[in-house]
């Protein structure tokens, strides 16, 4: 990962807190912080993408007060599973990054809804229907952001040798 992928990751996540945090604007921004995890463990072996989702998920639990470590493990594990997919399957289209993005942040939020019990929502309106629209403006959000930044555009691509 060069150091302007870093960087990008960085300020992701940095988005992520202002946009969720400082400002408090909740379901109503996307979650860049899950499009942090996913782009950049595209680019590192699976262990650094668990890392990178380890300290993405500390991160977003620090200012949780209801289900700390739920974010931890389901980011840990998205890290996880987006460095293997490169391994699987070779995105290089806009496409494959919107489904990437939809099924990654899908997956996140049922492995944040399995180990969290304060206040868990029915199945099938947490999951089938809130956390359907919320990948949908995740995976918009991403494919805008490589639209928009071609540099970000390469942190999909992973790297060949």
């Amino acid at each position: 990962m060069t150091r302007g992928n870093r960087a990008l990751v960085a300020a992701l996540f940095a988005a992520h807190m202002l946009l969720h945090a400082g400002l408090g604007l909740g379901r109503e921004a996307p979650d860049l912080a899950v499009v942090a995890v996913l782009a950049g463990s595209r680019l590192l072996a699976v262990r650094w993408g668990a890392a990178l989702g380890f300290l993405v998920g500390l991160g977003e639990d620090s200012v949780s007060m209801a289900a700390f470590g739920s974010n931890t493990l389901a980011l840990t594990l998205a890290g996880a599973g987006g460095s293997w997919s490169r391994e699987v399957f070779l995105g290089d289209s806009l496409p494959f990054t919107a489904v990437f993005l939809f099924v990654g942040k899908w997956l996140r939020d049922l492995l944040a809804w399995l180990v969290t019990e304060a206040g868990r929502q029915p199945f099938t309106k947490h999951l089938l229907i809130d956390t359907s629209i919320d990948a949908l403006y995740v995976a918009a959000a991403g494919v805008a952001l490589f639209v928009i930044f071609p540099y970000a555009r390469t942190m999909a691509l992973p790297e060949r040798s």
